[in-house]
Protein backbone atom coordinates (compact mmCIF):
# COMPACT_ATOMS: atom_id res chain seq x y z
CA UNK A 1 0.00 0.00 0.00
CA UNK A 2 1.42 3.45 -1.04
CA UNK A 3 1.79 5.60 2.03
CA UNK A 4 0.07 9.09 1.95
CA UNK A 5 2.58 11.78 2.95
CA UNK A 6 1.50 14.58 5.41
CA UNK A 7 2.67 17.54 5.23
CA UNK A 8 5.99 18.50 7.58
CA UNK A 9 5.41 18.44 11.13
CA UNK A 10 6.71 19.14 14.01
CA UNK A 11 9.57 17.57 15.99
CA UNK A 12 7.09 15.44 17.94
CA UNK A 13 5.21 12.95 16.38
CA UNK A 14 1.41 13.59 14.95
CA UNK A 15 -1.17 12.02 17.60
CA UNK A 16 -3.94 10.36 16.10
CA UNK A 17 -6.65 8.84 19.06
CA UNK A 18 -9.22 6.75 17.95
CA UNK A 19 -12.20 5.42 19.81
CA UNK A 20 -15.22 3.26 19.61
CA UNK A 21 -17.58 -0.05 20.34
CA UNK A 22 -16.64 -3.17 19.72
CA UNK A 23 -16.94 -4.63 15.99
CA UNK A 24 -16.72 -0.49 14.47
CA UNK A 25 -13.12 -1.77 13.27
CA UNK A 26 -10.94 0.62 15.27
CA UNK A 27 -7.78 -2.11 15.21
CA UNK A 28 -8.02 -3.33 11.55
CA UNK A 29 -9.08 0.50 10.08
CA UNK A 30 -6.46 2.62 12.62
CA UNK A 31 -3.67 -0.25 11.67
CA UNK A 32 -4.39 0.07 7.92
CA UNK A 33 -4.41 3.77 8.61
CA UNK A 34 -1.12 3.61 10.09
CA UNK A 35 0.65 1.77 7.22
CA UNK A 36 -0.77 4.29 4.54
CA UNK A 37 0.55 7.19 6.90
CA UNK A 38 4.26 6.30 7.87
CA UNK A 39 2.95 5.87 11.20
CA UNK A 40 3.40 3.67 14.67
CA UNK A 41 0.18 1.67 15.57
CA UNK A 42 -0.66 1.32 19.61
CA UNK A 43 -3.49 -1.03 20.10
CA UNK A 44 -4.46 -0.49 23.60
CA UNK A 45 -6.91 -3.17 24.25
CA UNK A 46 -4.53 -5.55 23.59
CA UNK A 47 -3.06 -4.25 26.95
CA UNK A 48 -6.08 -5.18 29.05
CA UNK A 49 -6.23 -8.73 27.03
CA UNK A 50 -2.19 -9.06 27.86
CA UNK A 51 -3.45 -8.40 31.57
CA UNK A 52 -5.88 -10.81 31.69
CA UNK A 53 -4.04 -13.41 29.73
CA UNK A 54 -1.44 -13.15 32.07
CA UNK A 55 -3.85 -13.29 35.25
CA UNK A 56 -5.21 -16.19 34.16
CA UNK A 57 -1.70 -17.89 33.28
CA UNK A 58 -0.81 -17.20 36.40
CA UNK A 59 -3.81 -18.43 38.40
CA UNK A 60 -4.98 -14.99 39.53
CA UNK A 61 -8.69 -14.22 39.90
CA UNK A 62 -9.84 -11.64 37.96
CA UNK A 63 -12.77 -10.89 40.17
CA UNK A 64 -10.20 -10.16 43.17
CA UNK A 65 -9.23 -6.63 42.33
CA UNK A 66 -6.61 -6.20 44.76
CA UNK A 67 -4.77 -9.76 43.50
CA UNK A 68 -4.96 -8.03 39.81
CA UNK A 69 -3.55 -4.67 41.12
CA UNK A 70 -0.62 -6.48 42.81
CA UNK A 71 0.36 -8.23 39.74
CA UNK A 72 0.96 -5.02 37.61
CA UNK A 73 4.52 -4.97 39.23
CA UNK A 74 5.58 -8.14 37.34
CA UNK A 75 3.74 -7.52 34.03
CA UNK A 76 6.14 -7.85 31.34
CA UNK A 77 4.63 -6.17 28.57
CA UNK A 78 5.78 -5.59 24.74
CA UNK A 79 3.52 -4.65 22.04
CA UNK A 80 4.49 -4.08 18.60
CA UNK A 81 4.40 -0.45 17.02
CA UNK A 82 4.98 -1.05 13.64
CA UNK A 83 2.34 -1.73 11.75
CA UNK A 84 4.24 -3.95 9.66
CA UNK A 85 5.21 -5.96 12.20
CA UNK A 86 2.10 -6.09 15.12
CA UNK A 87 2.88 -8.71 18.10
CA UNK A 88 1.97 -8.19 21.51
CA UNK A 89 4.66 -10.43 24.04
CA UNK A 90 4.26 -10.61 27.83
CA UNK A 91 7.41 -11.99 29.16
CA UNK A 92 9.02 -12.73 26.33
CA UNK A 93 5.68 -15.19 25.09
CA UNK A 94 4.28 -13.97 22.37
CA UNK A 95 0.44 -14.07 23.43
CA UNK A 96 -0.75 -12.28 20.04
CA UNK A 97 -3.54 -14.95 19.37
CA UNK A 98 -3.93 -16.17 22.43
CA UNK A 99 -5.35 -12.89 23.88
CA UNK A 100 -7.93 -13.43 21.70
CA UNK A 101 -9.40 -16.64 23.21
CA UNK A 102 -12.91 -16.56 24.40
CA UNK A 103 -11.26 -17.40 27.73
CA UNK A 104 -9.47 -14.22 27.85
CA UNK A 105 -12.56 -12.12 26.43
CA UNK A 106 -14.73 -13.38 29.11
CA UNK A 107 -13.06 -11.88 32.11
CA UNK A 108 -11.07 -8.47 30.38
CA UNK A 109 -13.74 -6.44 31.30
CA UNK A 110 -13.40 -7.02 34.92
CA UNK A 111 -9.54 -6.40 34.76
CA UNK A 112 -10.14 -3.26 32.43
CA UNK A 113 -12.67 -1.87 35.40
CA UNK A 114 -10.45 -1.64 37.82
CA UNK A 115 -8.89 1.90 38.38
CA UNK A 116 -5.95 1.17 39.28
CA UNK A 117 -5.28 -1.02 36.20
CA UNK A 118 -6.73 1.72 34.20
CA UNK A 119 -4.24 4.58 35.64
CA UNK A 120 -1.42 1.97 35.50
CA UNK A 121 -1.95 1.21 31.83
CA UNK A 122 -2.42 4.47 30.74
CA UNK A 123 0.65 5.33 31.97
CA UNK A 124 1.69 3.25 29.75
CA UNK A 125 0.17 4.12 26.98
CA UNK A 126 1.50 7.61 26.99
CA UNK A 127 4.66 6.78 27.17
CA UNK A 128 4.52 4.78 23.83
CA UNK A 129 3.08 7.68 22.21
CA UNK A 130 5.74 10.43 23.51
CA UNK A 131 8.59 7.80 22.20
CA UNK A 132 7.11 7.32 18.64
CA UNK A 133 10.50 7.46 16.29
CA UNK A 134 7.74 7.42 13.39
CA UNK A 135 6.17 11.44 11.92
CA UNK A 136 3.01 10.15 13.89
CA UNK A 137 1.37 7.86 15.97
CA UNK A 138 -2.18 6.47 15.62
CA UNK A 139 -3.51 5.16 18.85
CA UNK A 140 -7.16 3.15 19.95
CA UNK A 141 -9.01 1.73 21.97
CA UNK A 142 -12.16 2.75 24.30
CA UNK A 143 -11.60 6.23 26.05
CA UNK A 144 -8.03 7.42 23.77
CA UNK A 145 -9.66 10.82 22.87
CA UNK A 146 -10.73 11.88 26.42
CA UNK A 147 -8.37 10.22 29.04
CA UNK A 148 -5.01 8.89 26.74
CA UNK A 149 -4.69 11.52 24.69
CA UNK A 150 -6.94 14.41 24.96
CA UNK A 151 -5.02 17.06 23.49
CA UNK A 152 -4.12 14.62 20.26
CA UNK A 153 -3.94 16.52 16.62
CA UNK A 154 -6.94 14.24 15.43
CA UNK A 155 -9.42 12.80 17.88
CA UNK A 156 -12.06 10.07 15.88
CA UNK A 157 -15.04 8.75 17.18
CA UNK A 158 -15.19 5.39 14.88
CA UNK A 159 -18.92 4.11 15.08
CA UNK A 160 -21.17 1.99 13.04
CA UNK A 161 -24.43 0.73 13.78
CA UNK A 162 -25.25 -2.09 15.96
CA UNK A 163 -26.31 -4.41 13.23
CA UNK A 164 -23.08 -3.62 11.31
CA UNK A 165 -20.83 -4.07 14.35
CA UNK A 166 -22.47 -7.14 14.77
CA UNK A 167 -21.98 -8.50 11.52
CA UNK A 168 -18.75 -7.51 10.81
CA UNK A 169 -17.66 -9.27 14.28
CA UNK A 170 -18.89 -12.86 13.31
CA UNK A 171 -17.27 -12.88 10.68
CA UNK A 172 -14.10 -12.48 12.23
CA UNK A 173 -15.33 -15.28 14.73
CA UNK A 174 -15.35 -18.69 12.58
CA UNK A 175 -17.46 -21.51 14.07
CA UNK A 176 -19.38 -18.90 16.31
CA UNK A 177 -23.56 -18.59 15.66
CA UNK A 178 -24.26 -14.94 15.17
CA UNK A 179 -26.58 -15.07 18.24
CA UNK A 180 -23.66 -15.84 20.75
CA UNK A 181 -21.47 -13.19 18.86
CA UNK A 182 -24.30 -10.31 19.32
CA UNK A 183 -24.94 -11.31 22.98
CA UNK A 184 -20.93 -11.50 23.42
CA UNK A 185 -20.74 -8.37 21.96
CA UNK A 186 -23.51 -6.35 24.02
CA UNK A 187 -22.24 -7.76 26.92
CA UNK A 188 -18.80 -6.54 26.09
CA UNK A 189 -20.31 -2.83 25.25
CA UNK A 190 -22.51 -2.69 28.48
CA UNK A 191 -19.65 -3.91 30.40
CA UNK A 192 -17.15 -1.09 29.24
CA UNK A 193 -19.97 1.64 29.08
CA UNK A 194 -19.65 1.56 33.21
CA UNK A 195 -16.20 3.07 33.08
CA UNK A 196 -15.86 4.84 29.81
CA UNK A 197 -18.35 6.50 27.39
CA UNK A 198 -17.30 5.26 23.73
CA UNK A 199 -20.52 5.69 22.34
CA UNK A 200 -20.55 9.39 22.33
CA UNK A 201 -18.27 11.96 20.55
CA UNK A 202 -17.00 14.09 23.16
CA UNK A 203 -16.20 17.99 22.33
CA UNK A 204 -13.50 18.13 19.43
CA UNK A 205 -14.01 15.02 18.78
CA UNK A 206 -14.87 13.83 14.82
CA UNK A 207 -17.56 10.78 14.39
CA UNK A 208 -16.56 8.75 11.21
CA UNK A 209 -19.69 6.32 10.70
CA UNK A 210 -18.52 3.35 8.72
CA UNK A 211 -21.96 1.41 8.62
CA UNK A 212 -21.93 2.01 4.75
CA UNK A 213 -18.65 2.25 4.67
CA UNK A 214 -16.76 -0.34 3.16
CA UNK A 215 -13.14 -1.15 4.68
CA UNK A 216 -11.20 0.72 2.06
CA UNK A 217 -13.84 3.61 2.41
CA UNK A 218 -13.41 4.35 6.19
CA UNK A 219 -9.14 3.71 6.13
CA UNK A 220 -9.51 6.83 3.35
CA UNK A 221 -11.67 8.70 5.46
CA UNK A 222 -9.22 8.45 8.63
CA UNK A 223 -6.15 9.74 6.50
CA UNK A 224 -8.05 11.90 4.64
CA UNK A 225 -8.62 13.74 8.33
CA UNK A 226 -5.15 13.71 9.63
CA UNK A 227 -3.54 14.98 6.39
CA UNK A 228 -6.16 17.70 6.53
CA UNK A 229 -5.38 18.44 10.13
CA UNK A 230 -1.90 19.00 9.29
CA UNK A 231 -3.15 21.20 5.92
CA UNK A 232 -4.81 23.84 8.48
Amino acid sequence: MTATPVPPHTPRPIVVAVDGPAGSGKSSVSRASALRLGFDYQDTGAAYRALAWSALDRGIDTRNALSVIASLGEFDYRIGTDPDDYFVRVGGEDVTDAIREPRVTSVVSQVASIPEVRAFLVSLFRRVIATSAQPGIITEGRDITTVVAPEADVRILLTATEEARMARRSAEIPGQTAEITSRQLSARDAKDSRVVDFMNAADGVITVDSTNLDFEQTVQAVVDLVVRSQEE
